[in-house]
């Protein structure tokens, strides 16, 4: 059978990990949610998680209407191909239902796990995990879905050819990541609001612990965990995942493979879902509680699933690209450099290594210290994840024939990309799970569980900061290999259009200027979401000292939190400030392009890309390693829980939440939707610009 009549395959790629999915969902269903009081958190958990993103969605529902409608006039005059609009839809669409569906799963998992860790370690694991797994094959699935009935309409409704088909799908990822942009921002923006005003006043001011059920703003800050981490990183990582196989299709064509180079990016994400499935069957733990064997368990499926990728993507190289092995080795690149970023994120976040105890060690003179050091840690984790990267563009790209043919160089990168995010599954299952094991812990303290059980959820809990942080890792190392590879493609858009308007030469002016607007736009986002979270995080602190102060008797635990005014404020403060910073990535691009053209908008890529990996990397390892730091000395060290060393610890940790959760993150969709709105809108660019 030709290659060109075997993309049906996706479509079974993306049936097998639905399927996996509902399975892995219908298990969760089937265990208890412990007593009447976690039932009742948990449904006021997720009555608030559900609130929030109706609320979001009615929001993003008319930017949307507005982004169709401008797509819809480009595309009458010509300036963008028809289905755009409609790929902006979809991509929209099915971006926002991953994120959805594994929010309801989550919320559905918090108190199943705790109730779960009551019985034995290794059973609330497999609850989390469990829930973890929806997550990350939801995402898959719906990526698999939505690229191969994309495909198939322009194949064989419209008799597009492999060029046309390149060419045209590199534009769909837009929808998905603006979706993924308002995602990550909001959520972000919640969850760290709730959980800075949380601390601030519960546990700084009033010595309470975390999690206690008399603080307002517990409930708002485990439906902040659920909106933020799981929501909008579902969103984030399916327009990473989509975003790498529509940029190998456009770079596949390039490199003039035609069919094979569309298929074999296909043909590597349907047997990174089997490796991924098979991979969780190797998830599971003893009774010990200690760190290092807890991530060894986690490792032990992402490493398998790796493994298997690599081997299965020996035979698929040879036989579709016609024995070109150094495609092969392109993939494995990729792969490699996934496990590499994971594994040194771990490093510099779990308190299982040096760098994290010798964070927490600079509490002993206080949260001036901690906050230096962790900005220390941040800056330093970067250098690793650089290398990593650089050595797999290097290889990626000299491997598939680059020294030869430019174009065969740059096909290697954009496979290197879909090479990482092939097991997507099963590295999403372990992000996605520490939400729920939080949940699981913020429900044990409010219900009153046994102390055992508390231990229980506290260990798992610390494995979800640091396996958050090495997915938060996985997405921005991919999100670069993506961004270079659309940056690829919107410089072959352009050459295919007018080849003389292209001079990326680094002495004219608007390169430069584009690359220095590139730098100062991942600088003003990481500013604006940073002043959001303190403006949203400022009315919880507000409306926490409130209650402390008039409820009658809530103190002594004689009376009801209001919980429900802390969810409102920062649902309508998340929705308020995700505007200015969501914004800002479609209009710079743009406006770029329509003063400074092509170069300039060139020069904009590239500085958002460096200057947004590094950025990224910085924020999202300071800020774990904050968060472990705390975790470590309320572990038992340095005094423990209540001493000076834990106050201090808790500030760093205060000031690393929007870094870890809302900005960090976020800087990954940014780079990835600059790229994909640069593509989008080049004839537009091409045909008006000013200099």
């Amino acid at each position: 059978m030709a290659v060109e009549n075997m993309f049906w395959i996706g479509l079974v790629g993306a049936a097998i990990a639905l399927i996996f999915a509902f399975t892995r969902a219908r298990m969760i269903m089937t265990y208890s949610e412990g007593t009447d009081l976690m039932k009742e958190i948990a449904a006021a958990v997720r009555a608030g998680a559900n609130a929030y993103l109706r609320r979001q969605y009615r929001g993003v529902a008319k930017f949307f209407v507005v982004m169709i409608i401008i797509l819809a006039v480009l595309a009458f005059l010509g300036l963008v191909s028809p289905f755009v609009p409609f790929a902006f839809t979809t991509g929209g669409i099915y971006s926002g239902l991953a994120g959805f569906i594994g929010m309801k799963i989550a919320t559905s998992s918090n108190a199943r796990t705790a109730h779960a860790a009551h019985e034995s370690l290794n059973r609330g694991l497999r609850v989390a995990f469990s829930s973890g797994a929806v997550m990350g094959f939801t995402v898959v699935g719906l990526g698999m879905l939505d690229v191969s009935i994309w495909f198939h309409i322009l194949k064989y409704a419209f008799h597009a050819d492999a060029a046309t088909i390149g060419s045209t799908m590199v534009m769909f990822g837009m929808g998905a990541s603006s979706m993924a942009l308002f995602a990550r921002v909001g959520g972000g923006i919640f969850t760290k609001a709730a959980d800075v005003g949380a601390d601030l006043v519960g546990k700084v001011e009033a010595g309470i612990p975390e999690d206690d059920p008399r603080n307002p703003a517990v409930i708002a800050d485990n439906v902040g965990d659920n909106v933020g981490d799981v929501a909008g990183m579902g969103a984030d990582l399916y327009e990473s995942y989509v975003g790498s196989i529509l940029a190998s299709f456009a770079l596949g064509v390039s490199a003039g493979y035609g069919w094979n180079g569309l298929f074999l990016p296909m043909a590597m994400a349907v047997v990174g879902i089997i490796a991924s499935l098979i991979g969780t069957f190797f998830i599971r733990t003893g009774e010990t509680t200690d760190q290092k064997n807890l991530l060894g368990a986690l490792r032990k499926g992402t490493y398998i699933a790796a493994g298997l990728s690599a081997i299965a993507a020996f035979p698929l190289t040879y036989f579709i690209m016609d024995g070109n092995m150094g495609i092969f080795a392109a993939i494995v690149s990729g792969l490699v450099a996934g496990v590499l970023i994971g594994y040194f994120t771990e490093y510099f976040t779990s308190d299982t290594y040096k760098p994290t105890q010798e964070l927490a060690e600079t509490s002993k003179t206080g949260p001036a210290t901690v906050i230096i050091g962790g900005i220390s840690l941040g800056m330093k984790s970067t250098a690793i994840p650089i290398i990593v990267i650089g050595a797999a563009i290097l290889v990626s790209y000299y491997a598939a024939g680059g020294g030869a043919n430019a174009s065969h160089g740059l096909y290697g990168i954009g496979i290197a990309a879909v090479g990482m995010l092939s097991t997507l599954g099963i590295t999403l299952a372990t992000d996605a799970y520490g939400p729920v094991a939080d949940n699981a812990g913020g429900i044990a303290e409010m219900s009153g569980l046994g102390e055992e059980v508390r231990n229980r959820t506290d260990a798992l809990d610390s494995l979800g900061n640091t396996t958050a942080a090495t997915g938060k890792g996985f997405a921005i190392g991919s999100a670069a290999l993506t961004a270079l590879a659309l940056l690829v493609s919107y410089v072959d858009i352009v050459r295919t259009k007018d080849a003389a308007l292209l001079n990326i030469s680094l002495t004219n002016p608007p390169v430069l200027i584009g690359l220095f607007i590139g730098a100062m736009t991942v600088f003003l986002f990481a500013a604006l979401t940073m002043s959001a979270v303190g403006r949203a995080a400022q009315t919880i602190v507000v409306e926490v000292r409130r209650q402390f102060r008039e409820i009658v008797g809530l103190m002594e635990g004689k009376a009801k939190p209001d919980y429900e005014t802390c969810v409102d404020l920062c649902t309508r403060g998340a929705q308020k400030e995700m505007v200015a910073p969501s914004l800002l990535a479609i209009i710079v691009p743009v406006v770029t392009g329509v003063i400074l053209g092509v170069n300039g908008v060139i020069g904009l890529l590239a500085g958002a890309t460096v200057t947004g990996f590094v950025m990224a990397v910085f924020m999202a390892n300071a800020g774990g390693a904050w968060d472990n730091a705390k975790k470590y000395i309320e572990g038992g060290h340095l005094g423990g829980k209540g001493s000076d060393c834990h106050k201090a610890a808790v500030v760093g940790d205060t000031v690393g939440d929007p870094f870890k959760d809302t900005s960090g993150p976020s800087l990954n969709i940014l780079i990835k939707l600059i790229s994909t709105v640069s593509i989008v809108f080049s004839m537009l660019v091409i045909s008006f610009h000013i200099f």
